[in-house]
């Protein structure tokens, strides 16, 4: 059994990012499911509260050490196991994978996170009509805002920050999983689409996607 464990759900944007990363660093790990509908959520059990006492997924274990939030699971698992880089080595291409990541991480997921959309339908009785609407409303700002940016930067190669994946498109490529989930038009993205078909090349993208996870 690995040292390594990574408790997660199947359709978590934030597990996904930080199942690309083992993958890309060739670390085994043991995935453990929480679910975040059935039997009311178990990320609100006392089992994974004790855990993650924020309720959040990914946790991720080394031995009896825990750390949650993928950006400082991310973070750690660069420092710890630093090849293959999830950054560049140039500093300005460093900086920015880094604003890529935080334009994703920071302005789109957030509020479309499942916890945003179960908290406007159940408590301020937003309509699921509305609640698409909000859903493409952030995405389509934020991927707009990201096409031109890639567009327009000469660093962009087969992936966001060149010919080498990099935080960047960890990023990126579980955000747009969930805008095609929920039946975003991304063909008005062509340069993403590029992005993402190069990443699904690799197989530590394809493996990590969450129609390639164990039933939840």
């Amino acid at each position: 059994m690995s040292e390594r464990a990574l408790y997660g759900y199947f359709r978590s944007s934030a597990a996904f990012r930080v199942r690309i990363a083992l993958a890309l660093k060739g670390l085994d790990y043991e995935s453990i499911s929480v679910h975040l509908v059935r039997v009311g959520g178990e990320h609100r059990q006392p089992t994974y509260l004790a855990k993650n006492p924020q309720g959040r997924v990914p946790t991720y274990e080394e031995g009896a050490w825990r750390l949650s939030q993928s950006p400082a699971i991310l973070e750690y698992l660069e420092e710890a196991y630093p090849e293959p880089a999830l950054l560049p080595a140039d500093l300005k291409h460093r900086a920015r994978a880094r604003q890529i990541a935080a334009l994703v991480g920071c302005d789109i997921h957030p509020l479309n996170n499942l916890s945003v959309l179960q908290y406007l339908k159940a408590e301020l009785s937003i309509e699921q009509a509305a609640l698409d609407r909000w859903y493409h409303h952030w995405i389509n700002e934020g991927f707009s805002a990201l096409e031109k940016l890639l567009q327009e930067d000469t660093i962009k190669g087969q992936f966001c920050c060149g010919n080498l994946p990099t935080l960047a498109d960890i990023y990126l490529i579980p955000q747009i999983w969930n805008a095609r989930r929920f039946n975003m038009d991304m063909s008005v993205y062509p340069t993403l689409c590029q992005i993402e078909a190069s990443c699904y090349q690799l197989d530590a993208f394809t493996q990590s996607r969450p129609e390639n996870q164990p039933e939840p």
